[in-house]
């Protein structure tokens, strides 16, 4: 099981939003950079990267923060936030990004999703955000009407690479994870499912850690309660190193 520390990039500050709403943001780091690095150094196996401007305007505009990132850690980075061409992802690519991870054109153009999935294969991701079981697009602000039902034979039979699966109701709200539509997805999916909305405590990654056993959940994203320190990278890390350890035994 993977935990990965969250770097939401605004107006080029490190911030978290309440529920993806622009306007409820927390600076918690005014260099982007030295906050991946500090995650990178606190042991991070994997980091994930939003770009916050480009999910709500659909343009690239932390291009050159991102690039720095991945220049200067050695861990992976996966990216998700205005990838909305191709022009787009290979640049992300080419700057040294492990992994894309596509929301709004995964479920608004198909035909470009696949097309990305065939250029880039095994490194396109599908962002699914759900609100009440509605799976929002353009930065969380437009309901496609669909579900993760509607969705998810169509992305698979595509090549998606993974899923990372947010629950919006719990995103940065520090309420827990939605076990339930996180198990049904998860036994559902044939690529890696990864949980992000409401990781606050140790105790949430030690409801998730038996979905990693039984199902293809293979990690969770956390940002605010890793800022804030209701949950340590450090402590979650160790821990999900020793059940790993037990069930190795």
């Amino acid at each position: 099981m993977i935990l990965f520390p969250a770097v939401d990039i605004q107006d080029g500050k490190a911030v978290r939003l309440k529920q993806g709403r622009a306007h409820e943001s927390t600076v918690f780091a005014a260099d982007p950079v030295a906050a991946a690095k500090a995650w990178e150094a606190r042991g991070a196996r994997w980091l994930h990267v939003v770009d916050l401007d480009g999910a709500f305007d659909g343009a690239a505009r932390s291009r050159a923060i991102v690039q720095r990132i991945c220049r200067e850690l050695a861990i992976p980075v996966q990216l998700g936030g205005g990838i909305r061409d191709m022009a787009t992802a290979r640049a992300y690519l080419e700057a040294g990004v492990t992994r894309l991870i596509i929301g709004t054109l995964a479920l608004e153009q198909p035909e470009l999703f696949a097309g990305l999935c065939r250029a880039f294969p095994g490194r396109i991701g599908v962002s699914l955000d759900a609100d009440a079981g509605r799976l929002k697009s353009r930065g969380w602000a437009t309901d496609t009407g669909l579900t993760v039902d509607d969705v998810l034979p169509r992305l698979q039979e595509q090549g998606a690479a993974f899923i990372i699966y947010t629950d919006i109701e719990r995103d940065g709200m520090q309420c827990g994870v939605n076990l339930p539509a996180l198990e049904h997805l998860a036994r559902l999916a044939r690529m890696p499912v990864i949980a992000a909305g409401g990781v606050a405590t140790l105790a949430d990654v030690q409801k998730l850690y038996p979905l990693t056993q039984t199902t293809n959940l293979i990690g969770a994203v956390s940002g605010r309660a890793l800022y804030e320190g209701t949950l340590t990278l450090e402590e979650a890390n160790a821990w999900i190193d020793a059940q790993m350890a037990v069930h190795r035994a």
